[in-house]
């Protein structure tokens, strides 16, 4: 079949199409992407010439070209990982997330209905279900947890799903939802946690960790989402939500210490700096129904994974320099200067 990723040119989307050309080799990919800062053509440098794909630069929200393409390729599924998704960049801007996370989200459908019913899986986040306390453990995200959002960019997603369910009830468009925890792994853009802790680290720079990093994530390496998603799209019960998450709880100021230790660099690097607005405390997921219904688990260990991630960013320098020598460079410092300067004067201070 012929499926169309939107998105993928990014973080998960482009590791997904890796996965879904060799685990279907039959199949067609045709990857939709704007090119947005987090969008790196070089990530999918390895297949531009395989004959099974084809790369288009596109907005998702442009609804002719969207049309254009649905006509020209005749695609049998979408799956739709486009989205704005960077918590700190929709504090500082929600309107670009409204438009591409609920809007590009409706051309999608849109397009999907248009020409025959096309099947349509959108990837959202367990953010959409607020956060959980840090001193009750046993509780997790089920999907029938209520929707209590944070955030404009979880507020964004959490609109968009509740698009996409719309559009099943309403116009009977085969839809699914994912709802995935923390995602870390190759191609993970640098201003995320963890690629952003390695690359400081190996630059001997200062570690910028909200608060004082006691805030907890449920981490899933990033090819059990992968395998996650094609099965739900294959498999998955039209009109359902499955959440997908790793059973991996880690504290964020945990992870910062385990990749300086295997960096071989000091404690001393890690700064505090001042917490983001409406931090949430924890995520967790359940992910018993997707287990039950179509027989996924979570596959990678953590401390398997963040080896494997941490090497994968030893030995791919080229593709996360040419990033931050770009844009990012300007964002970093936008976003991460002040915190550390005003971090900086506080402990003078106290000196």
């Amino acid at each position: 079949m012929t499926v169309f990723v939107t998105g993928g040119a990014g973080f998960i989307g482009s590791n997904y199409i890796f996965y879904h050309l060799a685990k279907h080799p039959e199949d067609r990919v045709v990857c939709l992407d704007k090119l947005t800062y987090a969008g790196n053509l070089s990530t999918l440098a390895p297949i531009m010439n395989d004959p099974r794909f084809r790369f288009c630069k596109v907005d998702i929200c442009d609804r002719e070209a969207i049309y254009g393409l649905f006509e020209e390729e005749k695609p049998d599924a979408v799956i739709n990982f486009a989205a704005e998704s960077h918590v700190d960049r929709s504090i500082e801007n929600p309107s670009i997330f409204l438009e591409t996370n609920i809007i590009g989200t409706s051309v999608l459908m849109d397009a999907c209905r248009k020409y025959g019913g096309v099947r349509y899986h959108q990837v959202s986040t367990d953010e959409v279900y607020g956060d959980l306390p840090l001193d009750r453990p046993d509780l997790f995200f089920t999907e029938q947890t209520p929707i209590h959002t944070s955030s404009p960019y979880s507020s964004s997603k959490a609109g968009a799903d509740l698009l996409v369910m719309a559009y099943c009830r309403t116009y009977g468009l085969p839809v699914t939802i994912s709802r995935c925890s923390n995602n870390y792994g190759p191609y993970h853009f640098p201003e995320k946690l963890i690629p952003l802790m390695i690359i400081n680290c190996l630059h001997d720079k200062p570690l910028p960790v909200y608060g004082r990093g006691l805030n907890i994530r449920d981490w899933l390496y990033v090819e059990d989402h992968c395998k996650a998603v094609d099965l739900i799209v294959r498999g998955g019960r039209i009109g359902e939500v499955y959440n997908v998450g790793g059973h991996n709880e880690m504290r964020n100021i945990d992870i910062v210490r385990l990749i300086v230790r295997a960096l071989g660099k000091s404690e001393e690097l890690i700064t505090y700096v001042a917490d983001r607005k409406g931090h949430d405390l924890r995520y967790a997921i359940d992910p018993t129904k997707i287990h039950e219904e179509l027989g996924w688990l979570p596959e990678t260990k953590f401390e398997d994974g963040i080896q494997k991630t941490i090497r994968w960013y030893l030995d791919h320098p080229a593709w996360w320099e040419e990033i931050i020598s770009g844009e990012y460079q300007n964002y970093y410092r936008d976003m991460y200067q002040q915190r550390l300067e005003d971090s900086a004067a506080a402990n003078e201070v106290k000196r």
